[in-house]
């Protein structure tokens, strides 16, 4: 497997706020147009209030620099030297709006996975396994004992792998946790 050259993982501050914009307005969904408005905030957007397809872009994109800016937002993103290529969106499972619905009594245990976006050039070369290690190392620095992460069963092709690809997670010692017919989740413990 190719490697990325001068691979940094970095975590997402108020600092990096203009590199996370550059990303997901520029490489981030050059092969993925249609998803170019979400700014990763799908996964922070109150669907029980509001109807996300009304969204737009700019109001994603101040949702989510406002989200970024008070710490509500979390994640890491990767470089090769100073270029953005990547991102994981990956924080406290109470933060979290779209997680399947089932009680969870260690919920504020947990930390959740819930994207990746790669460059298309930087795909199959190690980033997401970065970014998913440094994830697991941020939520132990935080005090969560669990990871959780939630991918597509019979995803097809990488455009439905933003969850991050089953055999990512099973190669990281991630283990079935629960499933039901349209949704899994896989643990793994940070203890």
């Amino acid at each position: 497997m190719d490697t990325v050259e001068n691979l940094t993982i970095r975590t997402l501050s108020p600092h990096l706020l203009n590199d996370f914009l550059g990303f997901f307005e520029g490489e981030a969904f050059a092969d993925n147009p249609q998803w170019s408005f979400c700014y990763c905030y799908f996964n922070h957007f109150p669907h029980e209030e509001m109807v996300w397809k009304e969204r737009t872009a700019e109001a994603n994109r101040v949702a989510a620099c406002d989200l970024i800016n008070t710490g509500g937002m979390q994640g890491y993103l990767a470089y090769s030297a100073d270029k953005v290529i990547g991102w994981c969106n990956a924080g406290p499972r109470v933060n979290m709006t779209t997680l399947p619905d089932y009680t969870e009594p260690e919920e504020k245990h947990i930390g959740s996975i819930v994207c990746f976006i790669i460059a298309r050039d930087f795909r199959r070369k190690g980033v997401a396994r970065a970014l998913l290690d440094a994830a697991c190392d941020g939520f132990r620095k935080q005090g969560f004992t669990i990871a959780e992460a939630y991918p597509i069963r019979d995803a097809e092709g990488e455009k439905e792998n933003h969850f991050g690809p089953l055999s990512l997670y099973v190669s990281a010692g991630f283990e079935h946790y629960w499933e039901d017919e349209d949704e899994m989740v896989l643990r793994k413990s940070l203890r």
